[in-house]
């Protein structure tokens, strides 16, 4: 008598899977940030000392927000850690070699694998959009007050585009005292490229009690056509729809926008002509994209892990995490080059990937049937 074969999408083998690699990607988690927190603890205890740090604020506002973003940084190379330990061990205990003689093909015995990697990288893809800018601003507004300034402005030559037509410019804005220096605002006609009016200062101060921008030693000109009026002065206000804030293009953190905020900045920079939307770019596609990298190393996970070796699982947890670093090297490095490069920010980021997903095609392939 035939039976009939099981169509759960789940089986029992699936969830034993399952929670076998969510166990053992928790536990590699917490063990590695437990090491890194004592490193980290080590570097700045006398910065917490001599600031005389609460430790309630060190332990709920620095570290709480310090855990999530260091899981997620590292969360595909602990994950594909994961894939290999689990599965070099079902393989150990020739598990895997009764799965597959069992009637099971290797790719069915990949769903419990797929799926917890799918898991894991919509988890990721929320938290990298929606809840780590918020934790990443805590961190920083820790650091800031307690540990280091991150918030210095050490660019010259800054061009912001305020609106069509109009442009202003310092050569340097210290963000400490709210003053730029050798600032000029240029309008332009709106039909054609010829200059209106320039304003130029030795120094542009925002007045944080009158909330507004004064100038001094400053040239105002005008022209209309072949004729140009000219004066000038020592100090006076201007209207200049900015905050210093706008000014500090080069403190601008991604990491503490939201999906929408950093489309927002995007567009607005865009706007400005600045040279932060490669940037804004980069990240954005960093968070859309990275997540598929739990899905390519789990493909290589398994595949290399599958086989039972006179090595076991030391062997294989060598060769995972020599591709894993290796994998991790090329992305830093595709990233340095989406920064700088005039190639599309999506394809540089995504390179590492399509690449090893082509090597885990070819890993699969190999794989015991």
């Amino acid at each position: 008598m035939k039976t009939k074969k099981s169509r759960k999408f789940i089986t029992i083998l699936d969830l034993y899977i399952i929670k076998k690699l969510i166990a053992t990607f928790v536990v590699a988690i917490a063990l590695i940030i437990a090491v890194v927190i004592m490193f980290d603890l080590a570097q700045k205890l006398d910065d917490f000392i001599q600031n005389k740090v609460p430790l309630s604020k060190i332990i709920f506002d620095y570290y709480l927000n310090y855990i999530p973003n260091f899981a997620n940084m590292f969360g595909y190379l602990f994950f594909f850690i994961a894939v290999i330990f689990v599965t070099s061990r079902l393989a150990a205990r020739t598990e895997i070699i009764a799965i597959l003689s069992g009637g099971i093909s290797f790719l069915r015995l990949l769903r419990p694998f797929i799926f917890t990697a799918l898991l894991v990288a919509i988890f990721n893809l929320f938290l990298t959009n929606f809840v780590l800018p918020h934790v990443n601003k805590n961190r920083l507004e820790f650091e800031r007050v307690y540990y280091r300034n991150p918030y210095k402005n050490n660019l010259y030559n800054i061009h912001i585009q305020l609106s069509k037509g109009k442009y202003v410019y310092v050569q340097r804005f210290d963000n400490v005292r709210n003053t730029g220096y050798r600032f000029t605002e240029e309008i332009f006609s709106d039909n054609t490229d010829s200059i209106r009016s320039k304003l130029s200062a030795d120094l542009l101060i925002y007045d944080s009690v009158r909330k507004q921008w004064l100038v001094e030693n400053w040239i105002y000109r005008t022209i209309n056509g072949k004729y140009e009026t000219m004066t000038r002065g020592y100090r006076k206000s201007i209207n200049l729809s900015m905050k210093p804030n706008d000014f500090n293009i080069g403190t601008i953190k991604p990491e503490t926008l939201t999906n929408k905020a950093l489309n927002a900045k995007i567009d607005e920079e865009r706007m400005r002509g600045s040279k932060l939307v490669r940037i804004l770019e980069v990240e954005k596609y960093q968070r859309l994209i990275n997540p598929l990298a739990y899905l390519v190393l789990t493909f290589i996970g398994v595949s290399l892990s599958c086989r039972k070796t006179r090595g076991g699982t030391g062997l294989h947890l060598a060769a995972g995490i020599g591709m894993a670093f290796a994998f991790i090297i090329i992305m830093k490095a595709t990233t340095v080059m989406a920064t700088q490069s005039t190639l599309h920010p999506a394809l540089s980021i995504g390179f590492p990937i399509i690449l090893f997903f082509i090597a885990s095609l070819f890993l699969i392939k190999q794989a015991p049937k």
